[in-house]
């Protein structure tokens, strides 16, 4: 469940656009929704401001999660409104909204009864893959309430599912969710069965009061905190920055999306067995290679990192829709003719840090600002993430492969770079998100074609090569897509 493409690469056949919105009863109990004693998430506070920035100086935000799914037939479009319904009433993130009230305050207004939301299916015509795009993209901003609709495609024999959310409520366990919920619900009801019983969800609501306890708690004496600031010193009292030239920092780029075979089925079998031949894990691998790739491009001994993972701590919150996702700082120190003590230190750093991923960088700069010269990234900060499909459900994953199952990139501004490193059955790769000029472009390729090096050097029990990485970075055979 990990194809991912820039969203100005979606093309097709033209076909019937049919979208989801509310009802102007729903509008109306939503703006009379009463103000919530609920805490606004760190994660959903930063995105807001950062997006309530961005409008003020004119420039637009990457901010939508946007996956797709084929479906045989013609859409039952009463069978697909119950369904949609339902997911929305089912996830309490759903039925709240903002308001900015000054001094980067947010009040949160909830509604009381989740059957007030209704929506219903506006018919939009015969559109081609331009309009569809544009249509997907004018999904209101996160100050607005309905920040999320779910539309179809209908071409003669199926149609294309899509969800337009904006990422105030949403993460990347949202895409595996929603194509569980709907894509099954939907297809027991055509069936004519009854509804699934569905597991019950957790609430955002509630793991919002819990992390506002929690980093309320926080000072600088917090364990937690002195790892942040130990980590964040070490990069000038900021956030790493990626080691390679990306453009004009003042431009507005928007972004782009690479991605490139690491390793085939045998040779990630290899690496895996190399990496616990180290006493890690294919995870310590990746961070390895990333931290070899990146001495052998800078010359620097000392790879600092952070890494996304997700704070859901319980099953009810792994069945529930909304922003859970944390920071963990990474540092691996680099023996470039080791591989095998790099990829152990990079587990063991990984490892250690997990618990720092409920701890929000923001409120770790706000705590330390002035008493440990801490203060807020620039643009640039590199974000390197692993994911295994094989820990997904193997039913899930083949469904959604069999489907066209494909998660698109929201490619406006991007100010950082990020990689994710997914690994499936039959093959390893890396998806790259940058921004969009040829020098961010070039950089981000020699990059991915060191950390490729790597990666093969190691699978042929090679010693890594660094000064021929660092020198000649251009001949490699990139699968790229």
């Amino acid at each position: 469940m990990v194809s991912m493409k820039p969203i100005h690469d979606w093309v097709g056949e033209p076909g019937a656009v049919t979208s989801w919105h509310p009802s102007r009863a729903t509008l109306a109990k939503v703006k009379d929704a009463p103000v919530s004693d609920v805490p606004v998430s760190y994660q959903q506070a930063q995105h807001l401001l950062a997006y309530r920035k961005h409008e003020s100086s004119g420039t637009d935000m990457a901010r939508l999660n946007i996956p797709s799914w084929d479906i045989p037939g013609r859409c039952d479009v009463r069978a697909m409104t119950h369904v949609i319904n339902a997911y929305l009433r089912r996830h309490d993130t759903f039925h709240s909204w903002f308001e900015y009230a000054g001094d980067d305050k947010i009040i949160r207004h909830t509604l009381t009864n989740p059957r007030d939301i209704k929506f219903a299916p506006v018919e939009h015509g015969q559109m081609s893959a331009t309009q569809w795009r544009d249509h997907v993209l004018g999904t209101a901003s996160p100050w607005v309430w309905d920040c999320f609709h779910i539309g179809m495609i209908q071409r003669d024999d199926h149609f294309t599912i899509y969800i337009s959310v904006d990422h105030v409520h949403t993460d990347a366990m949202f895409m595996g969710l929603a194509f569980v919920e709907i894509h099954m619900m939907y297809n027991t009801l055509v069936e004519g069965a009854a509804p699934l019983k569905l597991p019950e969800p957790g609430s955002y609501d509630t793991y919002c009061r819990e992390q506002h306890e929690y980093v309320s708690a926080l000072t600088t004496d917090s364990p937690e905190v002195r790892n942040w600031i130990e980590f964040l010193q070490h990069n000038g009292g900021t956030l790493p920055t990626f080691p390679l030239p990306l453009g004009d920092p003042s431009v507005a780029y928007t972004g782009d999306v690479i991605t490139v075979q690491l390793l085939d089925k045998e040779q990630g079998d290899k690496f895996e067995q190399a990496c616990i031949t180290a006493g890690a894990r294919f995870s310590g691998g990746v961070f390895a290679c990333g931290a070899i790739a990146n001495a052998a491009l800078t010359g620097t001994d000392t790879y600092r990192v952070i890494t996304p993972t997700t704070t859901r701590r319980t099953p009810a919150e792994f069945m529930t829709t909304g922003w859970f996702t944390g920071l963990v700082p990474i540092t691996v120190p680099v023996d470039v003719d080791a591989f095998g003590d790099t990829a152990r230190a990079a587990q063991e750093s990984f490892d250690g840090g997990l618990d720092l991923a409920h701890v929000p960088v923001e409120r770790v700069l706000e705590l330390g600002a002035e008493s440990h010269g801490l203060r807020p990234p620039e643009s640039g900060v590199p974000m390197l993430s692993y994911l295994d499909a094989g820990l997904l459900s193997p039913g899930v994953i083949a469904e959604w492969q069999r489907l066209n199952g494909t998660i698109y990139s929201d490619s406006r501004s991007a100010y950082q770079v990020g990689m994710w490193v997914n690994r499936v059955e039959q093959e390893t790769t890396v998806t790259a998100a940058f921004p969009s000029n040829p020098i961010a472009r070039e950089s981000v390729l020699r990059y991915l074609q060191a950390m490729k090096s790597v990666y093969l050097s190691v699978v042929e029990g090679r010693s890594v090569a660094v000064a021929a990485i660092a020198a000649d970075t251009v001949d490699l055979d990139l699968k790229t897509a």
